[in-house]
C-alpha cells in the first residue's frame, strides 16, 4: 500500500502531478542532502557567524583553510541556499578638501613597490554618522601587509586628528629610516602641523596627483571594508561606543583574523610573519614642491 501524504496517497499525487513513481523518488532522493554536504554547509554557517560579511570566495579560502576542498560555485550555491551572501555595499562618499593653497609632495609613491613592512605609509579620513552627530576617522595603513598600523577618532575634521593617527603609527611600529609616507592633498596632510611630525622622525612626503584618488586606493578600500562590514551593521550609543567597536574591529578583527584577497587570503599580521625580511630602505625623498 502507498503512503499517504497529507491524505493523497504518492501514487494518486504522481497521477495528479502527471509524473511517475520512479521520477518522484529519484527527486526525493537528490533533495535528501549528503552527510559531506551537511558538514560543508555547517562550516560555512560558521564562517558566516564569526565573519559577518565575508563573500563566497572568502569563505572557500577560510574552507580550504580548514581542510575542506568545495568548488567556490557550490560555496555560492550553498550560501545563496541558506540565504548567508553578503549584503551590497552602499555607495562611499570621498570627503577630501584639496581645495587649498598650501605646499603639497609630490607623488613617489606610484613608482615604489613594497617588498616589507614600514617601506611605504598610506593615511586617509573618512566621516561616521552617529544618531546626533558626525564624527570623523583618521587611519594610517602599511600597503605591505594592509595592516591598520595607527588610528584616530574625534569630533573635529583638523590636522590634529590626522597627527593623533600619525604619532600612533610611529609609536607601535618605530620605523626605520627610508619610510614613506602617501596621502591625498587634504589640508590636514599639507598642515605645518603634520609635516612637522614626518620631518621630526625623517619620513619623506609623497601626495596624490590631481583628480586622481586612485592614487590612495588602499587606504580607500580599507576605509570601503570598515564601512561595510562595521559601521552600517551596527548602531552606537555614542562616540565612546564607536571607538570600543573600532577598537575591536581594526585590532582584533581586521589586523589578525579578516582573510584579505590581496594577500593570498591571509590575514594581515600574519602576512608579515611569513613574508619577514630586512626592510629594504626606499629612496629618501624629503622635500615639498
Amino acid at each position: 500500500m502507498m503512503p499517504l501524504q497529507g491524505g493523497l496517497s504518492v501514487e494518486r499525487m504522481c497521477g495528479l502531478g502527471g509524473v511517475s513513481r520512479a521520477t518522484f523518488y529519484r527527486g526525493l532522493r537528490r533533495r535528501v542532502p549528503s552527510d559531506a554536504d551537511m558538514e560543508v554547509r555547517h562550516q560555512i554557517q560558521q564562517i558566516c557567524l564569526a565573519h559577518r560579511r565575508y563573500g563566497y570566495r572568502r569563505v572557500g579560502a577560510a574552507l580550504r583553510g580548514a581542510g575542506l576542498v568545495v568548488n567556490h560555485k557550490k560555496v555560492l550555491r550553498l550560501m545563496r541556499r541558506d540565504n548567508l551572501l553578503a549584503l551590497r555595499q552602499r555607495p562611499f562618499v570621498v570627503t577630501t578638501d584639496s581645495g587649498h593653497s598650501r605646499p603639497v609632495f609630490a607623488n613617489y609613491a606610484r613608482h615604489m613597490k613594497p617588498e616589507a613592512s614600514n617601506q611605504l605609509w598610506v593615511a586617509d579620513m573618512t566621516y561616521i554618522r552617529l544618531r546626533c552627530e558626525f564624527v570623523y576617522l583618521a587611519v594610517v595603513l602599511d600597503v605591505f601587509s594592509r595592516a591598520v598600523v595607527g588610528w584616530a577618532l574625534g569630533r573635529s575634521l583638523q590636522a590634529s586628528l590626522a597627527v593623533q593617527a600619525l604619532e600612533s603609527a610611529i609609536a607601535q611600529r618605530r620605523p626605520a629610516p627610508g619610510l614613506v609616507h602617501h596621502s591625498d592633498r587634504g589640508v590636514q596632510y599639507a598642515s605645518d602641523e603634520y609635516i612637522r611630525v614626518l620631518e621630526r622622525h625623517k619620513i619623506p612626503g609623497s601626495m596624490s596627483r590631481p583628480a586622481s584618488p586612485w592614487d590612495n586606493a588602499y587606504c580607500e578600500a580599507f576605509m570601503r571594508t570598515l564601512k561595510e562590514e562595521e559601521i552600517h551593521c551596527a548602531r552606537y550609543t555614542g562616540i565612546e561606543d564607536l571607538e570600543a567597536h573600532l577598537a575591536e574591529f581594526i585590532e582584533k578583527y581586521y589586523n589578525r583574523e579578516r582573510l584579505h584577497s590581496a594577500l593570498h587570503y591571509c590575514t594581515p599580521l600574519s602576512y608579515e610573519q611569513q613574508q619577514r625580511v630586512p626592510a629594504a630602505g626606499a629612496v629618501g625623498f624629503s622635500a615639498r614642491l
